[in-house]
């Protein structure tokens, strides 16, 4: 099908037209009230309070994790002592 220049004038002027029909279909209806509005009456007594809920159930406990891998051995010093003194008491 070949479109001419005067197909490509119309169908811009269909859309156009099809919109605006749509549009017209589309108003809302505005209901205006008559009856006034009710007023609240006093507040009601309270309720009763709730019961506590159940405990809920305890955890399974975890399964013990894999062994770690042995360190390397530390190189031999070069002739300095090191002497590790336990803290001072806090008091």
């Amino acid at each position: 099908m070949k479109i001419t220049s005067k197909d490509t004038f119309l169908i811009p002027l269909l859309l156009a037209g099809l919109g605006l029909g749509l549009a017209a279909c589309d108003k809302p209806t505005v209901n205006v009230g008559t009856t006034p509005a009710a007023e609240p009456g006093p507040p009601g007594p309270a309720g009763a309070t709730g019961g506590q809920g159940a405990t809920g159930a305890t955890g399974a406990q975890g399964s013990e994790g894999a062994k770690g891998d042995t360190g390397n051995v530390g190189q031999p010093g070069e002739g300095a002592t090191v002497i590790v003194a336990p803290a001072e008491p806090k008091s």
